[in-house]
């Protein structure tokens, strides 16, 4: 007993010595210059995540180890929060560019560059922080948030319905400092396309007209409280109070921004692109630069997508003719035919609805059966499909995803736009799923969020040109699998690049040649045969995202620039489950860094 004392006292005395230096250490990482730079990583990618409520409980990182009280908090919007935020970027930068080259591994060099890319854009990008909509009718705050509420917000307990409303009554705060922005932005001249103020206008006013036992957020609510098993009397009280919260807080908050859209209505006139906002030109620049991670100007992406759009078309012309349709008229006038066949079409009803959501989880089953071949790497996140919320369908785009949170709590989600019938024809639908579950985004995103010896910051950042030209990438993959043999299908897989070669024409349009909105919907009609209602959504989404819709076919034209090179260097060594794992396991990255990461393989691989 006496040894055993003696041996406690002095791993006792050795472990507060620990706790002590431990402490000393943690300090000075906090405060100083880490003595790494994966500790920098760490301490950077913390101090953004602790100032954002919301990524936690998307990410779910903290749950595990039983902290929850950041779901009961939403993001902070103010002035201030944003002046924080970009005066940590700046610093970041700085620490960053401290680290000698020389003294860090290739793998290091390689996070290094990739978080140089991405803090160096949004540094050089503060004197453009206004030149955003907060509040648009794509992913404004204003139906971000109940989509927030109704897809991310977990509820296994008491305690996380109580947080969803604590949420609720929160939201007063966070549009009021919207509001902040809003109005900094009406003194700089910064406005919105008309369409959005009328759009948004729209879309809030109906929003509070519904009573809130009908609204998303309280359905969402009484959902996931029955779906998690509380106690009845638990369920009433926590809805009586999350109803006096939709009444006297959320409803209010939608409120002011009604009464300050309603004003600015007055104001703005015309729908502009980034061309009329202040220093327009070099904004856009940015934005192009940012999304496609290149330096291509925009009359060098705007010829290459004319080119493009002349080769697909005639692509698919050909295999029109081939199954006797008349293509004499043209292509507008041929694929337009195509597009108005009952053939194509699911019954416009609510049973056709859940058949399309039914037909697209068959369709992955299918794609997943058949993988092994082509990918050497398979996640362990699963994937769901759900209908885009109706509240926000009309203004929403064809389809997107959402990951699964990093604890597996809950599957990633390919959310299908179901408002318009005419815009899901049949032979479209494969090369959709392709893209947004596998092996496009779900597949992509999931294996880099597994990458557990990246860096955390590598494992979540989404450079648009990579993970869109993935995406876009996957879809020509997937016919090389034999999962496109229907011509039809076929028509479907070409369409959709169409779309994207299309929108390299019209995004440079707007933002650059000055295209009124007009002008970029009847192209986009005449180019792509497309449902007039995706073509409205698509092009006012482009307004509002700059750049943006230029990710998909830049990054997947160096994707398969990379591979050609690869199998022309490789040759009968060329393996495409190998290429596939380079592509992906070093997650998203910009273009230039993916080309020296694939060059790197092919030398190592020759010798």
């Amino acid at each position: 007993m006496r040894l055993f004392k003696k041996i406690l006292k002095i791993t006792g005395g050795l472990l507060a010595v620990l706790v002590f230096l431990g402490g000393l250490f943690l300090a000075h990482t906090w405060y100083f210059k880490p003595v790494s730079i994966n500790l920098f990583f760490a301490r950077t990618m913390i101090q953004v995540m602790a100032e954002s409520p919301e990524m936690l409980s998307s990410l779910r990182v903290l749950e595990p180890l039983g902290i929850t009280g950041h779901n009961a908090k939403l993001d902070d919007e103010s002035l201030a929060a944003g002046d924080r935020f970009m005066g940590r970027m700046k610093e970041a930068y700085e620490v960053l560019q401290s680290y000698e080259d020389e003294d860090l591994s290739e793998a290091d060099r390689m996070s290094k560059r990739i978080a140089a890319t991405m803090l160096g854009v949004v540094v050089e990008g503060e004197r453009f922080r206004f030149h955003t909509f907060p509040v648009n009718q794509l992913f404004g705050v204003q139906n971000g948030f109940p989509s927030f509420m109704e897809s991310t917000h977990q509820i296994h307990s008491v305690g996380d319905a109580e947080d969803y409303v604590a949420r609720l009554n929160a939201v007063g705060v966070k549009f009021d400092q919207v509001l902040e922005g809003l109005r900094e932005r009406d003194e700089l001249g910064i406005h919105p396309p008309q369409f959005v103020v009328t759009k948004v206008l729209e879309e809030m006013r109906n929003f509070i007209a519904t009573p809130p036992e009908e609204g998303i957020l309280m359905v969402a609510l009484l959902d996931k409280m029955d779906d998690a098993g509380l106690a009845e009397a638990d369920q009433a009280r926590i809805a009586q109070d999350a109803r006096a919260a939709i009444e006297q807080t959320v409803y209010p908050a939608y409120g002011r921004l009604i009464d300050h859209f309603v004003a600015l209505d007055g104001k703005v006139e015309g729908n502009y692109g980034a061309w009329s906002l202040p220093d327009g030109d070099a904004y856009y620049r940015l934005a192009l630069r940012l999304m496609t991670t290149t330096d291509y100007d925009p009359q060098y992406i705007h010829d290459l997508g004319r080119s493009e759009v002349d080769r697909i078309q005639a692509e698919i012309m050909d295999i029109l003719a081939a199954e006797g349709w008349d293509v004499s008229g043209g292509f507008t006038a041929a694929i337009g035919e195509l597009a108005d066949h009952p053939r194509f079409y699911y019954s416009d009803s609510v049973e056709g609805r859940e058949q399309i959501l039914a037909d697209y989880r068959a369709l992955i089953d299918d794609v997943e059966s058949r993988m092994e071949p082509w990918f050497g790497t398979i996640p362990d996140a699963l994937v769901d499909v759900k209908r885009v919320p109706e509240f926000k369908e009309k203004t929403s785009p064809g389809a997107y995803y959402q990951p699964a949170p990093m604890d597996g709590s809950q599957s990633g989600v390919f959310y299908a736009n179901l408002y318009d019938i005419k815009a899901t024809p049949t032979y479209g639908m494969r090369t959709l799923t392709y893209h947004e579950a596998v092996p496009g985004h779900h597949y992509q995103q999931s294996v880099q969020r597994e990458q557990e010896d990246l860096p955390f910051f590598r494992r979540l950042i989404p450079f648009p040109a990579y993970s869109e030209g993935w995406a876009l990438y996957a879809e020509r993959v997937a016919r090389e699998m034999g999962l496109l043999e229907d011509p039809y299908d076929n028509i479907g897989r070409l369409q959709a690049e169409l779309f994207r070669a299309v929108r390299l024409v019209v995004d440079t349009g707007i933002h650059a040649m000055r295209w009124s909105r007009e002008e970029a919907i009847e192209y986009m009609l005449a180019n792509t045969g497309m449902a007039e209602s995706d073509v409205v959504a698509e092009i006012e989404r482009y307004f509002v995202m700059p750049g943006q819709a230029t990710a998909y076919k830049v990054g997947m034209t160096k994707i398969l620039e990379l591979r050609a090179l690869a199998e022309r260097e490789l040759g009968d060594r060329f393996d495409i489950r190998e290429f596939h794992d380079v592509l992906l396991l070093g997650g998203s990255m910009p273009l230039d860094i993916l080309e020296q990461r694939v060059r790197t393989w092919i030398e190592a691989t020759r010798a």
